[in-house]
């Protein structure tokens, strides 16, 4: 039986990781170019398809083509395609970043995408002043490592998608986070965030609203093992003070503090997506309480809204009796 949470180590792939992190910062730079400019940047991350990750279609609406670039982590390419049915491959294999970065700026060209990258170079990373188009030093690309991390997150994105059809509200796509590597979902509230004048561009458009994240990534040198997470933004008083589920644990993170659980952790609980889910699920219960969330009207239990077709799914009355800011629980259905 294939397990529902496989292991990945952290160090077990770090060479293919950073490399494979790189490849996806030079094609997430082409989305910030071409793409059409959506709330909290939403425009310039990835979609999981069942093969890997992909971009939204690029392009403007009053010049062509439409595009979209897909990681292909069964086939090991990077496939741009147009709407003429034009297609590019790239090989991931045996490339280095500048490689890589020198194909894809090929590619783009073959299908007529005249772009202007914006800085590219790597966001956030050591190597953050080595452009791309010169990094030669990172070129490790095991195929077999880069398809069991997609496999973890294909899975991890069940999880999110299922966490996400209980809120009703304002929630983003389950989008993968180029600069940062990392699977992630948003709640929002529509209340403001008012941010001093100093905070940067990035920033004010990614915590323009009050939101609750939830989350997931492999890890990085200061936490090497893959990891659960979320948060609350802005941070509410009290929020460390409230216990979480299934061995969660509250962290300072930059200036606040994060909820982490180990996914090791919940690899070996009895049921490890709806540890991972219960987790979540403690997380914006607190969050949301101390926020003053109206989480009855916001719950959507299932991903049913209408009260008339909640009586006839199975689960009725269970949810209705189930508010969304109690930390129960939840198990995989």
């Amino acid at each position: 039986m294939t397990e529902s949470l496989p292991a990945m180590p952290y160090e077990s792939w770090r060479p293919t990781k950073e490399t494979l992190h790189r490849f996806t910062q030079i094609v997430g730079k082409v989305a910030l170019a071409e793409g059409i400019r959506r709330n909290h940047w939403w425009h310039i991350t990835y979609r999981l398809t069942a093969r890997g990750l992909r971009t939204v279609p690029l392009g403007a609406a009053r010049r062509g083509p439409v595009f979209d670039c897909a990681f292909d982590f069964f086939d090991h390419v990077l496939r741009i395609a147009d709407d003429r049915g034009t297609t590019v491959e790239i090989d991931m294999p045996n490339r280095s970043v500048a490689d890589f970065y020198t194909d894809v700026r090929s590619g783009l060209a073959e299908l007529g995408v005249d772009m202007a990258m914006p800085h590219p170079h790597p966001f956030d990373l050591p190597d953050a002043e080595r452009p791309f188009a010169r990094d030669i030093e990172h070129a490790d690309y095991d195929p077999d490592q880069a398809r069991a991390a997609f496999g973890v997150l294909s899975q991890v994105g069940r999880i999110l998608e299922e966490f996400s059809a209980t809120y009703s509200g304002k929630v983003s796509p389950v989008q993968f986070f180029w600069h940062t590597f990392d699977l992630a979902v948003q709640r929002f509230s529509d209340r403001h965030v008012e941010m001093p004048p100093t905070v940067d561009s990035v920033t004010r458009e990614a915590y323009s609203r009050e939101e609750i994240s939830a989350g997931f990534w492999f890890g990085d040198p200061d936490v090497p093992a893959p990891t659960f997470y979320s948060y609350v933004a802005p941070e509410p008083d009290g929020l460390t003070e409230r216990p979480l589920s299934g061995g969660g644990r509250w962290v300072t993170a930059g200036s606040g503090h994060s909820a982490y659980l180990d996914y090791d952790d919940a690899r070996r609980a009895d049921d490890p997506v709806g540890a991972a889910l219960a987790f979540y699920q403690s997380v914006y219960a607190a969050g949301s309480q101390l926020c003053e969330w109206d989480t009855d009207r916001l719950a959507c239990w299932g991903g049913v809204t209408d009260p008339i077709l909640a009586r006839t799914h199975p689960r009725w009355p269970e949810w209705p009796t189930r508010s969304a800011s109690d930390p129960v629980e939840l198990r995989s259905r």
